[in-house]
């Protein structure tokens, strides 16, 4: 018989991966607050950081806009802009000269044709649709004990813990190119490389917590649906 997937014991499957997000939250949340109060020798804002490092990889045709939001920066390869949250696209700090670099890496890996990041943006159609009906499929299955309808479920939840995953090697690399590009151009040196690598590695941190959270639901997910019983 298969069990109702949030009333049960295996959430306790969970905990852990609960823990370390929490504390990777709490961790970058500190880290750039930190280090945000702590302004850059070169006194450049995140934005010109940004154009600086593009032109640098004669990349010429992504735009640097700012966006709302804290920590909201991102890379949208199929407009090619690069949007900075208000406190990086204006700030002088060297938690905004790393935010910036970070998503300067990502406009990198699309010029260059990363793989990873082809993979990860060829898997974003079918993480859309498996995040939406993964859950709904799953409770459906279990409450008409359609146990095919269940297997749907975790097969579609599974596709975006493959995201996940793929994912996680996506933003190392931007940071490394970050951190690699931000030393090259001469805009960070000395004691600020190590500040620079905490908020980046701070950042990198969520990013393994959510593959470690997904990871332990589908291992629930597979618990619940009995495929570690032997007499199912």
């Amino acid at each position: 018989m298969i069990g109702f997937p949030f009333w049960d014991p295996t959430i306790i499957i969970l905990i852990p991966g609960l823990l370390l997000s929490l504390y990777a939250q709490f961790k970058i949340q500190s880290t750039f607050a930190r280090y945000l109060q702590v302004r850059s020798a070169a006194g450049i804002t995140g934005a010109e950081a940004a154009r600086r490092l593009l032109e640098r990889a004669r990349i010429y045709d992504v735009a640097v806009e700012m966006t709302p939001g804290t920590l909201s920066d991102h890379y949208d390869p199929r407009k090619k802009v690069l949007r900075l949250s208000p406190q990086v696209y204006n700030g002088t700090s060297l938690a905004s000269l790393g935010v910036a670099a970070h998503e300067v890496g990502h406009a990198i890996q699309h010029d260059t044709g990363y793989m990873p990041l082809n993979i990860r943006a060829a898997f974003v159609p079918v993480v859309n649709i498996g995040s939406t009906l993964a859950f709904p499929l799953l409770i459906l299955g279990l409450i008409l004990a359609i146990k095919p309808l269940v297997w749907v479920g975790i097969y579609a939840f599974a596709a975006v813990v493959l995201f996940q995953l793929v994912t996680l090697p996506v933003e190392l690399n931007a940071s490394a190119r970050a951190m690699a590009n931000l030393e090259g151009s001469g805009l960070i040196s000395g004691a600020e490389v190590g500040a620079t690598r905490k908020v980046l590695d701070a950042a990198a941190l969520t990013y393994v917590a959510a593959a470690v959270v997904s990871i332990l639901q589908l291992v629930r997910l597979l618990a619940i649906a009995g495929f570690f019983r032997r007499d199912d």
